[in-house]
């Protein structure tokens, strides 16, 4: 069986273009700390998250969260969301170097776009029985759900931007939070943009 042809990056220049773009929005913000959320279509095959890892570790910069699954359309390739904090001319060299790498399609800084951003989490309050409708009530607020109860646990699912996220963390953090898991960013582009 033939493997389909590979996509490569394009040769008009667009991909410098996006990253030129995302590096003019930062300039002026003097080196300051900003988190940005890199959005990157990559051909699926065995390396390619070490190479893009290793292109942050170089620089010293930490991936804060991650996020990768299939790309819908175009076969055997996936696409990764990525968040990391930075100041704004570090963040535009590793766009540049995430975008020359043999198996990066395309990088693209989704910060400013307009685009739509979720993240899915899941909380396990340890509370009382008398605690439990005032836990019910937060993540009633926070259009939560609940996905287990027992005795002495109650386990929420809240899907959300990460402001909510963290916004619940806090409230639920008066409670006896025993474990919370996030998933990261997603990112997809409004209207008929491609992301």
């Amino acid at each position: 069986m033939e493997r389909p042809q590979e996509l490569t990056r394009p040769e008009n220049g667009r991909s410098t273009e996006v990253a030129d773009a995302a590096y003019r929005r930062g300039v002026g913000l003097g080196g300051e700390v900003r988190k940005t959320t890199i959005g990157l279509l990559v051909n699926d095959r065995p390396g390619v998250l070490m190479r893009i890892s290793q292109v942050f570790s170089r620089r010293g910069y930490n991936i804060e969260s991650l996020v990768v699954s299939p790309a819908h359309v175009i076969p055997q390739t996936s696409r990764m969301t990525i968040t990391c904090s930075g100041p704004a001319d570090v963040l535009h060299q590793i766009i540049l170097q995430l975008d020359k790498l043999v198996d990066v399609i395309h990088a693209h800084d989704h910060t400013d776009d307009a685009a739509v951003t979720r993240e899915l989490a899941l909380f396990k309050v340890a509370c009382t029985i008398a605690q439990r409708s005032e836990v019910l009530q937060i993540t009633e607020v926070f259009r939560g759900k609940t996905v287990d109860i027992s005795d002495e646990t109650i386990t929420v699912e809240v899907t959300g931007t990460t402001e909510k996220m963290d916004a619940l963390e806090k409230m639920l953090a008066r409670f006896d939070l025993r474990e919370m898991v996030r998933t990261g960013k997603v990112v997809m582009a409004r209207g008929t943009d491609v992301t």
